[in-house]
This record gives C-alpha cells, sequence and structure tokens, in this order.
C-alpha cells in the first residue's frame, strides 16, 4: 500500500529530507554563530590584515555560524532546482518562524531562576557560574538576531531569482553557473545586511555605533569566506544532483524539473 505511489512518495520523501536538513541547519546556525573564531589560529598564522574602504580589519575573525550556511544555500538550489520558487519561498519563510520561535523560548529559558546547586556544577567549581554563564551564551542582542533574520530572508529570496533567471538563460547546461552564481549574488547581500542593521541602524547615535565604511569592510572579509566556501563545494552541488537523480529515476527527475522551472 506504502508503494503504491511510488513516484509521488518519492517526490514527498524527498522534499522532507531537503526540507528537515535545510531548517537544521539555518536553526542550528543562528546558535553557533555566538561563537567567533579565527581561521588564521586553525592555520597556525600570523594575523592577517586587511584594507578596505580605509579601514583596517585585522584578523580573518568570523562567526561559527558561516560553517554551516553554505550547506543551506546549497540545499536552496537543490531545492529550487526540483520544486521550484515555492518550495524554497516555503521552506525560507518556515525557517524564519521557527528561528524567531526558537530564540522567543529562548529568552523564556534565560529569565527562568537557576536552581541553586546548578550555578557551580561545572569541573570549574566556582570559577564558572553557570546560570551567567548560560545568559552570557544564548543572550544575543534583538539586533543581531533580527539583522540575521532579515538578511537570510532577503538573501533566499534573491537566491531563488537569479537561480531561475540564469536557468532560464542556460536551460539544463552550467548547473554550476545557476546553483553557484544564485549563492554567490545572494551570500554577497547577505554579508552587508546583517551588519548594517545590527551594527549601523540598530546602535544610531549611540557611542558603539559602527562606521558604514567599517560595516562595508568586515562585509568584504565576511564575504571573501562565503565565496570561496561556494566555488569550494561545486561539486558536492553535482554529486547531490547525481545521487538524486539516480533515486528518482530520470523519467521523474526530469518532470520534477521541468515543473519547477514552469512556475512563474
Amino acid at each position: 500500500m506504502y508503494f503504491k505511489d511510488l513516484p509521488e512518495r518519492k517526490r514527498t520523501l524527498l522534499f522532507v529530507v531537503l526540507g528537515v536538513f535545510f531548517l537544521t541547519n539555518a536553526l542550528v546556525a543562528e546558535f553557533m554563530g555566538v561563537k567567533i573564531f579565527s581561521i588564521e589560529k586553525i592555520l597556525n598564522l600570523a594575523p592577517l590584515v586587511f584594507h578596505f574602504f580605509g579601514e583596517d580589519v585585522h584578523g580573518f575573525n568570523l562567526t561559527c555560524g558561516v560553517l554551516l550556511w553554505p550547506f543551506v544555500f546549497i540545499m536552496t538550489d537543490i531545492i529550487n532546482e526540483y520544486y521550484g520558487t515555492k518550495g524554497v519561498r516555503l521552506l525560507s519563510y518556515l525557517a524564519t518562524i521557527m528561528i524567531s520561535y526558537a530564540f522567543v523560548m529562548l529568552y523564556m529559558a534565560m529569565q527562568t531562576p537557576g536552581v541553586d546547586w546548578w550555578f557551580y556544577s561545572s569541573n570549574y567549581g566556582n570559577e564558572l557560574n553557570m546560570d551567567k554563564a548560560y545568559n552570557a551564551v544564548y543572550g544575543q542582542s534583538l539586533n543581531i538576531i533580527i539583522g540575521s533574520l532579515v538578511a537570510f530572508l532577503i538573501g533566499q529570496l534573491i537566491d531563488v531569482f537569479v537561480f531561475h533567471k540564469l536557468k532560464k538563460m542556460t536551460g539544463e547546461k552550467h548547473l554550476w553557473l545557476r546553483a553557484t552564481g544564485s549563492t554567490l549574488v545572494s551570500q554577497l547581500i547577505d554579508s552587508f545586511i546583517v551588519l548594517f542593521i545590527a551594527f549601523y541602524v540598530a546602535r544610531s547615535g549611540q557611542p558603539n555605533q559602527m562606521s558604514i565604511s567599517l560595516v562595508l569592510a568586515i562585509g568584504c572579509v565576511n564575504y571573501i569566506y562565503k565565496f570561496t566556501m561556494a566555488i569550494l563545494l561545486t561539486p558536492l552541488i553535482y554529486l547531490s544532483h547525481f545521487l538524486i537523480d539516480h533515486w528518482l529515476g530520470q523519467e521523474l527527475s526530469n518532470k520534477m524539473k521541468n515543473r519547477a522551472q514552469g512556475e512563474e
């Protein structure tokens, strides 16, 4: 009975698997983003100095969230290929809602009083107050959360638009162009929007407000990483398409791609 309509069930199952992976990566990336890491330290190199827009940016320092975002955009392109704009938009809106929901629940958790014995229950003893550590790690400011969500949603919608424009121009050829090209454009916009909202608009008139030039400079450094990862992960897109096409079968795969491309 389960395999009565195998093509439709395969189509549904694939969407569920891709959607779950997409939502999980998007949500986890937000929480991972509270930690900043140094690429130079990983490679045991001296800190690099970047010069953009008259500003010096010391060190290739990135949030851990960027480790997952390239995979989110790969999922976006794969979903776009087989399910079209409607599929990507649905998952993008769901991701935005679920990330917002998660932060509301986390905020409520931060407001609850901790049990006394838990405060110093770690191996660090009295050196680490678990309640303060919990709030310090997860207590991101609202402006960063808003900036991240707005950047994510706009980036996704731009990715969808560019992907389909390129596919209309090239047809089934040049998968690397529409997949990697749409990611490069959307990531470029994403890199600057989150910084602009979180550190310029939201801090307008405050002593810690970033200048536009510094926002642009840091955005350029972030984009260097995203650009590099988008290029390096291009083979993964081809591998994913090969495995999906093999599992779906060429007839069903072509039918899904044609249906996705026919959407306006």
